[in-house]
């Protein structure tokens, strides 16, 4: 079997994994992405800036991403997207995937979790209207990490996403260029209990049940991500 064939065929059992996953695997999911937001306010040092925060447009929070390599690298994870509001608060949660690929010698699997910070209100727009990828759509950089204000600034901050990964408790910037976002219907017709629900009325608030644990995230930002 080639390298390609096996990436295919295991992107594809997870992938497959995904869609029978029900109710409670999407709680979970929000649970782990709790986790991750709770942990950009507890390091002092080694985070993402305030000053970033504060100025973006959304947060996507992808837990344990799956990265594979077998000389041709794969990226596979889900997690959520939540936008900042014309009043300065963050909606409810909407359910989103990352993929994406590499070419390059590696071998070997590894999972970490993927924060991803929106400056551009057009990326958020194109996110929103259709499947959009990281370096085409929109520029991504790895981001700046530290408290400090002038963190965020000395590099410009020209990017229109920046990107970090997080492993054993720290940030670091990470490069995505190439990868594919993706909203979930699917997951968010589970999770919010009502089929055809559109991300455009969940970024809304404009839905009929709100699960706890989106009430809980979304609390959360408001509270840390200001």
């Amino acid at each position: 079997m080639s390298s390609r064939q096996f990436l295919v065929l295991f992107f594809g059992f997870v992938l497959g994994a995904g869609s029978m996953a029900g109710e409670s695997d999407q709680e979970a999911k929000i649970e782990q992405v709790i986790g991750v937001v709770r942990e950009i306010s507890q390091i002092p040092e080694e985070t993402i800036p305030p000053a970033l925060l504060a100025n973006a447009r959304a947060v996507a929070v992808i837990p344990a991403v799956i990265k594979i390599g077998l000389i041709i690298g794969g990226r596979y994870g889900k997690g959520a997207i939540s936008l900042r509001k014309a009043d300065g608060s963050w909606s409810h949660p909407s359910f989103v995937t990352l993929t994406g690929g590499s070419v390059g010698w590696q071998i070997g699997a590894q999972s970490t979790d993927v924060v991803l910070v929106f400056k551009s209100g057009q990326s958020v727009k194109e996110l929103i209207e259709g499947k959009f990828t990281l370096g085409a759509d929109a520029s991504v950089a790895a981001g700046p990490v530290g408290r400090s204000a002038s963190a965020a600034t000395d590099l410009g901050l020209q990017a229109e996403v920046y990107s970090y990964s997080r492993s054993r408790g720290l940030f670091a910037g990470i490069a995505l260029d190439g990868a594919s976002l993706e909203l979930q219907d699917s997951d968010n017709a589970r999770y919010y209990r009502e089929s055809g629900i559109t991300p455009q009325r969940i970024f809304s608030d404009d839905t009929s049940y709100l699960p706890p644990s989106a009430r809980q995230l979304t609390s959360l930002l408001n509270r840390e991500i200001k």
